[in-house]
């Protein structure tokens, strides 16, 4: 009688644990801002409608680089001789969503930042801001290393994102990044299918970036008011449908 008991403890336990299994990766799965939420005008902020560059500047700079031009209604960044010449927003966000859409050349690189605080002694808005990465996932030789965690949509180098649901080269991709430092809470979703989720500081980032490159790094995550950026890594990208929340 007392196996039979264990036994059928023992069953419901991992009938509930399945459970709890399915319902995290429902949540996980789920994409946190609706397709009418994001379609609709309600208080969205646009910061690039294809038409002026107004609400963006060079990092470290007061005025846009000339690298970045307008281009068919899509802001694009072509490769100068000089590196370094990211962009970040006029205006400082901290509880935000942002939605834009990505087009990354063949075999190329570049990211999306937020919480970028700008000083000299930070060379580069990697230094201070986390980043989403824009990647071409087939080509480029970031793609194969760090355990899919250099894929297009992770936190770079912190979190991956599936490969999957990513378009190639040459086809734009949709991404949503929603910011809540109040909350403790970020979520990530691309082309409106997987989520992922991931704190914003506390004893959970810290593990993270304990385990990362980032580790040693002075101010990097540490801003939760700070600009979104946009990286030059010496490969051509567009962005268009730039536009933010304020939460």
């Amino acid at each position: 009688m007392v196996r039979v008991t264990l036994f059928l403890c023992f069953c419901f336990m991992v009938a509930c644990n399945t459970a709890e299994k399915k319902q995290n990766e429902t949540k996980t799965n789920q994409q946190v801002v609706s397709s009418d939420e994001l379609k609709s005008n309600n208080n969205w902020i646009i910061l690039f409608d294809g038409s002026s560059l107004e609400n963006w500047r060079g990092y470290l700079s007061e005025d846009i680089y000339p690298e970045w031009t307008i281009q068919d209604d899509a802001m694009v960044f072509t490769p100068g001789k000089v590196g370094g010449k990211n962009i970040i927003t006029k205006e400082k966000y901290t509880n935000f969503i942002l939605s834009l859409e990505w087009k990354i050349s063949e075999a190329g690189n570049s990211g999306i930042f937020w919480g970028v605080y700008e000083d000299e002694k930070f060379s580069e808005a990697y230094m201070t801001g986390p980043e989403i990465q824009v990647l071409d996932n087939e080509k480029h030789p970031d793609s194969f290393v760090g355990n899919g965690i250099h894929k297009a949509g992770s936190l770079y180098d912190l979190i991956g994102y599936p490969a999957e649901d990513i378009y190639p080269a040459g086809e734009w991709n949709q991404c949503v990044l929603e910011v809540n430092q109040t909350a403790n809470i970020a979520h990530v979703t691309m082309n409106e299918k997987t989520t992922i989720s991931f704190p914003l500081h506390g004893v959970e980032w810290k593990k993270m970036v304990d385990n990362s490159k980032f580790k040693d790094w002075e101010g990097f995550g540490k801003y939760s008011t700070g600009h979104i950026g946009l990286q030059d890594h010496s490969d051509q990208v567009s962005y268009r449908n730039i536009k933010i929340k304020k939460l």
